[in-house]
């Protein structure tokens, strides 16, 4: 049994007794009484518009506090109290206070005051559990992510007609990829709880062969997080080397199997950072109303790397380079569908790079970027020499420019397109060898891709026998193609510095544009006290 199904078993004996011993003050009112009970309502619920509506249409009928309403007031009490393990703010429905009212409830007009606090606390836990705490945009202008809300009358109704159980079960988000998370934030409190994964810092850099306290201290390390077996050993052997290369692995990290310094640090960090990191994911994955079960493709930034997922496989993995860590150039979040391809692509170059980059060195020289075309407003090609750069700014500046197709065009030889008003999109590079840096936060926004024409293949590979020879064809003409998906592909634009490997272990990557950070302080501010810490 695990920790999570302990607090449950827990909850229920608790809530048992509880209503064995308050049964009879929800017996239901009659006259006076019930005219005492739906103005103490209509007072509590006054200063709630979607809570004093739902009681205006439905007549004050009750849904919590009546005689009949047992089985859905335990449900919910159940429901809520686990909202530890889910990483929500307890005290937005906290069940212990809810409980604490029931016991002292005395009169109508206390009923009536329980009724709205049950009923708004349902509410905030259907929008929190289903959807997120947080309005990521909020908290950062570069999470464009879409959040769905439904509608409180519709979740109202809904657990008035239905089965409570089974409502507020559907209310939990389902996918595998959010019960690894909460499983991992349940077993990282326990280890906190446990004094940790040890005081001992490890210093580095250790290579295969060593040995000495500094080897044992990173052995006991990789023991504590579940890298390695139990063992006496102070020479960093092939085990430790293994372990090692699996938490490089798992970590973003070049898995060479020695402990430089960037894995010193990562393996340096405590299960408390882990645990904020798990957390956050745990809010992100709530905001992410996808069907995981179709093909799509999956760019997780933080780790630098894009998939293509078919029914819950990688089939597809590749290096990614993101938007460099400044304002304006990081590379936002969001679903969109792809489209189409373009070989051989020509780059628009963007306004803001125009007038900020190369509008000063076409004023200092016109001759300069010599490999960008200037195109006037209908997308003419005009002569340097007919054009007075030094008369214009960022401002008035009426041309554009344009780098024809090439082998050193900015976007390299294919893109792949998913139309939207950010201007991002999957693209090739000249720029080769930042494939190889372990944090790669290079580009002007958009998501270059190390292995450009495989992604390529593996995207035609659904409409065509020979995908290989189709691309070749195309891109031999050297001419810009425009190559429709039959089918297009979504694609989600993540950040993700927690997430489950196909393993079952929790990988980790660094918080390279401090989004999470500041998703975590947003997250405590609402309330969230993570359990352990």
């Amino acid at each position: 049994m695990t920790v999570s199904d302990c607090r449950t078993a827990q909850v229920r004996i608790a809530f048992s007794t509880l209503f064995l011993s308050v049964a009879a003050i929800f017996a239901s009112p009659v006259g006076a009484q019930t005219s005492a009970f739906s103005q103490s309502l209509a007072t509590a619920a006054a200063t709630d518009e979607t809570v004093a509506e739902w009681y205006r249409t439905t007549g004050y009928e009750t849904l919590w506090t009546g005689a009949e309403d047992a089985p859905r007031r335990a449900a919910f009490l159940a429901a809520i109290a686990r909202a530890p393990d889910h990483g929500l703010p307890v005290q937005r429905y906290n069940a212990g206070a809810l409980i604490a009212a029931i016991r002292v409830a005395e009169t109508e007009a206390d009923r009536g005051r329980l009724e709205v606090a049950m009923t708004r606390a349902y509410v905030n836990w259907a929008h929190d559990l289903a959807s997120g705490v947080l309005e990521p945009k909020k908290v950062d202008a570069s999470i464009l992510r879409e959040i769905t809300r439904e509608d409180p009358q519709l979740l109202l109704a809904r657990l008035a007609s239905g089965d409570a159980a089974a409502v507020l079960a559907d209310l939990e988000p389902k996918s595998a990829f959010y019960l690894s998370l909460m499983k991992a934030k349940i077993a990282l409190e326990a280890d906190i709880a446990a004094d940790g994964w040890g005081n001992t810092a490890v210093t580095g850099p250790l290579e295969p062969g060593a040995s000495g306290p500094q080897v044992v201290a990173l052995r006991d390390r990789l023991i504590a997080m579940g890298y390695l077996a139990a063992n006496a050993s102070q020479t960093y052997d092939r085990r430790l080397q293994a372990a090692v290369q699996e938490f490089q692995l798992n970590h973003g990290l070049n898995a060479d199997g020695v402990a430089g310094e960037s894995t010193v640090a990562e393996i340096n960090v405590g299960p408390e950072a882990r645990l904020r990191s798990v957390v956050v994911a745990m809010e992100r994955e709530r905001w992410m109303d996808i069907d995981r079960s179709v093909r799509h493709i999956w760019v997780n930034q933080p780790e630098f790397t894009a998939r293509i997922i078919d029914h819950g496989k990688t089939v597809f993995r590749t290096r990614v380079v993101i938007g460099k860590n400044v304002p304006d150039q990081r590379s936002p979040e969001f679903s969109d569908l792809m489209e189409h391809m373009v070989i051989n692509p020509s780059w628009g170059v963007p306004r803001s790079i125009t007038v900020k980059e190369y509008l000063p060195l076409l004023q200092r020289n016109p001759n300069a970027v010599g490999h960008l075309q200037v195109l006037d407003s209908r997308g003419r090609v005009v002569p340097r020499g007919a054009v007075n750069f030094a008369a214009y700014n960022a401002r008035n500046f009426p041309y554009g420019l344009r780098q024809p197709p090439s082998d050193g065009n900015a976007l390299g030889l294919v893109k792949f397109m998913f139309p939207n008003p950010y201007n991002i999109y999957l693209h090739d590079t000249p720029s080769k060898s930042l494939f190889d840096h372990e944090v790669r936060a290079y580009s002007h926004g958009c998501i270059r891709v190390a292995d450009p024409f495989d992604l390529a293949h593996a995207l035609l590979s659904l409409q065509t026998a020979t995908p290989e020879a189709d691309f070749d064809a195309a891109l031999k003409t050297g001419r810009e193609t425009l190559v429709k998906l039959d089918q297009p592909v979504p694609v989600h634009l993540v950040y993700f510095t927690a997430f489950p490997t196909a393993k079952g272990k929790m990988a980790y990557a660094r918080d390279v544009y401090g989004r999470d950070a500041a998703l975590y302080e947003a997250l405590v501010a609402a309330g969230v006290v993570l359990g352990g810490v």
